[in-house]
Order: C-alpha cells, then sequence, then structure tokens
C-alpha cells in the first residue's frame, strides 16, 4: 500500500525534476542562440571581407582565386559551426533529461536474474 506520504514526495520530486529541466532548457536555448548569433555575424564579416578584396582585383585569376578562397572558407566555417550547435543541441537533450534519470530509475522495475 502506498503511503500519502510517499505520492507527496513523488510529486514534489517530479515537479522538482520539471524545474530543473526548464532551467536547462532555457539557458540551452540561450546558448544556441548565441552561437546562431555569432554564425551569423561572422558569416556577414566574411562576406563583406570578400566583396571588399573581389572590388580591388584587377584581373579575372585573381578574382577566380578570391572566391575559391572564400567558398572554402565559407564551407569549413559551415562546418565547424554546425557541429558546434550540434553538439549544444545534444547537450541540452543531456542535461534536460538528467533530473529526471532517477525518477525513472525508481519507476522501473529492477532486473531479476
Amino acid at each position: 500500500m502506498v503511503k500519502v506520504e510517499e505520492l507527496q514526495q513523488y510529486g514534489k520530486e517530479q515537479f522538482d525534476a520539471a524545474v530543473a529541466s526548464a532551467n536547462t532548457f532555457s539557458s540551452g536555448f540561450q546558448a544556441i542562440a548565441t552561437a546562431y548569433s555569432d554564425y551569423t555575424k561572422k558569416s556577414f564579416e566574411d562576406t563583406k571581407s570578400f566583396v571588399e578584396k573581389l572590388s580591388g582585383v584587377k584581373s579575372f585569376d585573381k578574382a577566380l582565386e578570391a572566391q575559391s578562397e572564400y567558398a572554402k572558407t565559407s564551407y569549413e566555417t559551415f562546418v565547424a559551426e554546425s557541429q558546434k550547435i550540434g553538439e549544444l543541441y545534444s547537450d541540452l537533450a543531456k542535461q534536460a533529461y538528467k533530473p529526471f534519470e532517477g525518477l525513472v530509475a525508481k519507476m522501473t522495475p529492477a532486473a531479476t536474474h
């Protein structure tokens, strides 16, 4: 038979886990938003720099060289930032679940051998 105190304690644990998870989401989403913002700023600055460099070239070969360099740098930045943002999402999911681990363990019947 389940006691009222046990139910109250379980309810409190669920509430505490939900609050902890919500706090994690808030800070995690802030980190993700900051990462997107930083990437956008860097991309804008790189594009601006490319346009300035391109406007100063005197030959078609130099224009192709500048465009090739810009494309390579843009791709490398995109891949690096995508990985960074992906890791932030992964960390967010792990941290958001963490407060519920104890509750899940309590609710999962122990395996008997």
